[in-house]
């Protein structure tokens, strides 16, 4: 779909502009995600970049998107034991997850993009238990409510939301 609608600066053609990431958290061998989709207008001297939105990545975060979301709802309930576990499992340090859930509680509930986008929940989201309480207002298994938040949550993981600078604490 990004691709299809072209260039916004120009209306130029969009060529593949894939760039390489480095996943964190997944099996060491996840076929595709070591690329992000992005695109770049092919006319000379305007070359902008669009970059679709995604459900591997939450922004220019190393660690896929599902880890995030995870792991910072674990962390309302983390003993030290699931500490240690998601340490071992994951890769993901005491000080990352405090980072996580401060981005939670902090700068995504004063995204333009939350304050809009809670509207559409069926029933109120407690923003003190981020990501646990959105996990919780989709249906289905917990695989289900997983992919559901992660689509729900794509639209911010592009600049093209107009929120990714905010969202990584560069504004």
């Amino acid at each position: 779909m990004a691709r299809a609608s072209g260039c916004a600066v120009c209306d130029g053609a969009l060529h593949d502009a894939r760039y390489p990431r480095k996943p964190r958290g997944g099996p060491a061998e996840l076929p595709g995600y070591d690329w992000r989709h992005s695109f770049c207008c092919a006319v000379e001297g305007c070359r902008k970049r669009t970059t679709p939105p995604s459900v591997r990545f939450l922004g220019r975060r190393v660690y896929l998107g599902v880890v995030v979301v995870l792991a910072s709802a674990l962390r309302h309930g983390v003993t030290p034991a699931r500490l240690a576990r998601l340490r071992a499992e994951l890769g993901v340090c005491r000080r990352t997850l405090e980072r996580w859930r401060v981005w939670w509680r902090e700068v995504f509930v004063a995204t333009r993009f939350w304050r809009a986008a809670k509207g559409r929940l069926a029933s109120p989201v407690d923003e003190a238990t981020l990501p646990q309480s959105l996990l919780e207002r989709f249906g289905g298994d917990d695989v289900e409510r997983l992919v559901h938040a992660l689509e729900f949550l794509a639209p911010i993981t592009t600049a093209s939301a107009g929120e990714t600078a905010f969202l990584e604490g560069r504004r």
